[in-house]
C-alpha cells in the first residue's frame, strides 16, 4: 500500500516537472547545474595574472594617484561608479559610510545612485521589452541584479555593492573591457562589476533575462541565482564563444581567494561588510544555501532524484512479484474449466 502511494505520488510529481519544464528549459537547467564543473576550463584564460597581463593582482604596484592615462594604457571602462538601492527602506548607516568612502577613492568619476524612481524610468525608457518582467518579479534582489546589467550595457563604469567601502580606487582595473572578482568554487561575484558600455557579454546578461526567468517553488534561492544572481552571470559567462575581453579578478595562486567578496572580509580593494541584500522570510533559508559548496547542492540533487527513482523500481517490482505469482496459481484452475465447458 506505501508503495503504491509512493509510486502515484512520485509519477504525479514528475509529470507535473515534464509539463513544468520545456525541453529548453531542460537545456537551461543542465547548463546551470554543470557550471561548477566546466567554470575552471571555460574560465582558465580569463584570470588576470602577472604573466598573462603584466598585472599586479595584490595591487602593490599601483599608488593613490595611479592613472592609466598616465601609463599610456588604453582606458576602455568609463569613470563612472553606480551604486542601487531598491526598496522602501532607507539604506543603513554603514552603506552610506561605505558608499561615502568609495566616492572619496573616486573624486573624478561621475557618481550615480539608482533608487526606485530613477530605476524604474530608466527601465522603462531603454528597456521597454523587458520593462514589465523586471516589475513582476518576486524579489527585490532580482530586480537590483537585473539593473545591472542593464546599467552597465547602457552607461557602462563599476557597479558597486553598497557594502562594499572602497580602499582604494579601482583605476588600475580600466584597462580591462569586463572585470569581476572570482567566487568561491566556481563562477565569479556581481558585487563588484566593472564593464565598458555597449559590451557583448554584458548585451547577453540582459538578453538572457527573459529566457532564464523562472520561478523555482518552494526554492527561492534558485529562484534567485538561476534567473538573474551570480550563478546566472557565471552559466552566461560559460556559454560565451569569444571570452578574450573577459578578465575575471582572483589572486595570485598561493592567495586564489584573495579578492573573494564573501562575508566580512579585507580585500586589496574593498572592505566587505557581510551585509546580505537578501530581503523576507526566506532570507535564512538562501543565506543557508547560498554558503553552501555548489559541488553539494549538485550531488545532493543528484542523490535525490536517484533515490527517487531507486524507491520506484523496487516499488514496481515487488507489486510485479506477487501477480506472477497470481497467475501461476490461477492458470490450472482456468484450464480445468476451459476444458470441462469444451467437454
Amino acid at each position: 500500500m506505501i508503495c503504491t502511494r509512493v509510486r502515484l505520488i512520485a509519477v504525479g510529481t514528475l509529470a507535473l516537472i515534464l509539463l513544468w519544464l520545456s525541453s529548453s528549459s531542460l537545456l537551461r537547467l543542465y547548463y546551470l547545474l554543470r557550471l561548477p564543473f566546466v567554470w575552471k576550463a571555460s574560465s582558465a584564460d580569463a584570470i588576470i595574472s602577472q604573466q598573462h597581463d603584466d598585472f599586479d593582482v595584490t595591487f602593490a604596484d599601483y599608488d593613490a594617484n595611479y592613472s592609466t592615462y598616465a601609463t599610456g594604457i588604453r582606458p576602455y571602462i568609463p569613470r563612472r561608479i553606480h551604486h542601487i538601492h531598491l526598496g522602501a527602506s532607507s539604506p543603513p548607516k554603514n552603506w552610506l559610510d561605505a558608499r561615502a568612502e568609495c566616492l572619496k577613492h573616486h573624486e573624478f568619476w561621475e557618481a550615480h545612485l539608482w533608487t526606485d524612481e530613477n530605476a524604474d524610468s530608466f527601465v522603462r525608457d531603454n528597456y521597454p521589452h523587458l520593462y514589465d518582467m523586471w516589475t513582476s518579479y518576486p524579489f527585490n534582489v532580482q530586480r537590483v541584479d537585473a539593473l545591472r546589467y542593464m546599467i552597465l550595457q547602457k552607461y557602462g563604469g563599476a557597479v558597486l555593492d553598497f557594502d562594499l567601502a572602497c580602499k582604494r580606487s579601482l583605476e588600475p582595473l580600466r584597462r580591462f573591457e569586463f572585470v569581476a572578482p572570482a567566487a568561491h568554487p566556481a563562477g565569479f561575484s556581481i558585487g563588484m562589476m566593472l564593464a565598458a558600455s555597449n559590451h557583448p557579454y554584458v548585451h547577453a546578461l540582459v538578453e538572457n533575462l527573459p529566457v532564464y526567468n523562472q520561478v523555482w517553488p518552494l526554492l527561492p534561492y534558485a529562484t534567485v541565482m538561476f534567473s538573474t544572481g551570480c550563478h546566472y552571470a557565471s552559466t552566461i559567462f560559460t556559454l560565451q564563444s569569444n571570452r578574450t575581453n573577459l578578465r575575471i579578478l582572483a589572486g595570485p595562486p598561493e592567495q586564489p581567494k584573495l579578492h573573494m567578496l564573501n562575508g566580512v572580509v579585507n580585500t586589496p580593494l574593498f572592505r566587505h561588510f557581510g551585509s546580505s541584500s537578501w530581503h523576507g522570510h526566506d532570507a535564512r533559508l538562501i543565506q543557508f544555501f547560498k554558503d553552501l559548496d555548489q559541488r553539494i547542492l549538485f550531488a545532493g540533487l543528484v542523490f535525490a532524484l536517484g533515490s527517487t527513482a531507486l524507491i520506484i523500481l523496487l516499488c514496481i517490482s515487488r507489486r510485479r512479484a506477487p501477480k506472477a505469482d497470481d497467475e501461476e496459481r490461477r492458470l490450472p484452475s482456468f484450464a480445468i474449466k476451459w476444458m470441462t465447458k469444451i467437454a
